[in-house]
């Protein structure tokens, strides 16, 4: 007469089978109730209040021929929905439920509308098309058995009298609650569940979450965003395009290494390569790899602002680079580190292959290519503390920083010499309105970004560049 859900939300197309949240590592069954066992519990509840009925002729003798049906139709509707065309129907639950309306709707109005057996299959089948369907399913479901009440009720008038005896009532009152319990108690266990299987799967994804941010470490933050998600496969691949190429170096970094412990050494350099980096992708650079002290970084890949700007940003990088530098120096001479260690720079822009390079079981993010040879080329001709770009990053960049022609290089793969440009500064940084200064002598350096000063602050720089103005001032009088 009536169907109990085998999940909150979705049918359950197997008979006595549990459903089971597939959870790595740990599944969790999920117990349903079976349309076929709720269906079985609900018409022999039904089968019950008949038999008790008609014994206390309460209801008309003929009506124990409805016993046979009620045993019987849970087992045909089985079949129907099992073994016949019906079981590729969809929505079938909710047709049948609406079947097991219009029967309860004919027994309700067959028994003459005696009230509290008419309650009680009422309320079972109201109870199941709220689990099933909601709302919408209650209201389809009411509105067929009031029909076949009406109808019902039509055909055979009403009973005598609206109550039933003593028995009669006792035994629907507890038939009802007995399908509501039970049913109640599977819909509890499938939601308590669902909360365990939903709070595994949040646990799961928050160790996801958390490993694929450890793996994050091992590559460029582009690279990552773009494989987790989903805008970028891992397979070998590459493709040609126009690129920025970076690479650096620490002059004086190998005479220092054979002065220093190794401990202090890996710190050092350590310390280096977290500060360059930040500045890397401030700019938006893919930082490529870092190789003994050298930094290789590419601009217009897997993102681009156009070549123009990714040549821009790329120069301006290796311009905060240098002035970064020069404050770690400073602070490295604070530790008792003497070495200067100074950075040199090389930038070459051009077509570049780029991708996964290696094997299917190991890949490698990164570019090759002549320009890529250039690059480092550059970078191993640089002066210290001196940015070496090709003619074709200058070309991009001449409008808005200011360059001084080096004359031309021989470089393998390349037909001819190649011109090189040495990167002075912004344009705008020129003159009296620079923002940056610096100036560097044994016992004493300065260097002072004026954009990056608070007002706070400055009051606090200008107090202490009047107290060392004052001693170097008094010192000057005593000699």
């Amino acid at each position: 007469m009536m169907s109990v859900p085998a999940d909150l939300r979705n049918a359950s197309n197997s008979a006595g089978k549990s459903m089971v949240a597939e959870i790595p590592g740990n599944p969790i069954a999920i117990p349903p109730m079976p349309d076929y066992s709720g269906r079985i519990l609900a018409y022999t509840s039904t089968a019950a209040i008949i038999v008790t009925g008609v014994l206390q002729e309460a209801f008309p003798h003929p009506l124990l021929w409805l016993v046979a049906g009620a045993l019987s139709w849970p087992h045909i509707a089985h079949a129907l929905t099992r073994k016949t065309f019906l079981r590729t129907s969809t929505r079938i639950r909710q047709k049948m439920l609406i079947v097991d309306c219009v029967i309860g709707g004919g027994f309700i109005g067959c028994i003459g509308l005696v009230v509290i057996p008419s309650l009680a299959v009422a309320l079972m089948l109201m109870f199941s098309c709220l689990i099933v369907g909601g709302i919408r399913q209650w209201l389809l479901g009411t509105g067929f058995m009031i029909g076949a009440i009406a109808i019902a009720v039509a055909i055979l008038g009403p009973a005598d009298g609206p109550h039933a005896p003593l028995l009669t009532m006792i035994v629907s009152v507890l038939s009802t609650g007995l399908y509501i319990c039970v049913t109640a108690y599977y819909s509890h266990q499938q939601a308590r569940a669902l909360m365990l299987a939903k709070t595994q799967i949040q646990n799961q994804r928050e160790q996801s979450i958390a490993l694929s941010h450890k793996l994050s470490k091992y590559l460029s933050p582009q690279v990552w965003q773009s494989i987790f998600t989903g805008e970028r496969d891992v397979r070998l691949e590459t493709q040609r395009k126009k690129l920025a190429v970076f690479f650096s170096d620490i002059k004086g970094f190998t005479e220092l290494s054979e002065e220093m412990e190794p401990e202090a050494l890996t710190e050092l350099l350590n310390h280096y390569f977290n500060e360059m980096s930040e500045v890397a992708l401030k700019y938006g650079g893919t930082i490529d790899k870092f190789v003994g002290d050298s930094i290789m970084v590419f601009f217009g890949d897997p993102t681009s602002r156009g070549q123009r700007e990714d040549a821009l940003a790329c120069v301006s990088m290796a311009i905060d680079m240098r002035k970064h530098m020069k404050i770690m120096r400073q602070k490295w001479r604070s530790q008792g580190i003497k070495t200067p260690l100074e950075i040199r720079m090389g930038i070459s822009t051009g077509y570049t292959t780029v991708g996964n390079f290696g094997a299917e079981n190991r890949m490698d993010y990164t570019i090759i290519g002549k320009e890529v040879n250039l690059a480092s080329r550059l970078e191993s001709l640089a002066e210290p503390g001196e940015i070496l770009v090709s003619y074709e990053t200058f070309s991009l960049i001449k409008d808005k920083i200011m360059c001084r022609d080096k004359g031309e290089i021989t470089v393998k793969g390349f037909g001819k010499p190649v011109p090189i440009y040495e990167v002075v500064d912004f344009r705008r940084d020129m003159g009296p309105n620079r923002s940056f200064m610096e100036h560097e002598h044994s016992g004493f350096a300065m260097y002072l970004d004026s954009d990056k000063i608070t007002e706070k602050e400055r009051q606090s720089i200008l107090t202490a560049l009047e107290d060392a103005a004052d001693r170097l001032r008094r010192e000057e009088d005593v000699s």
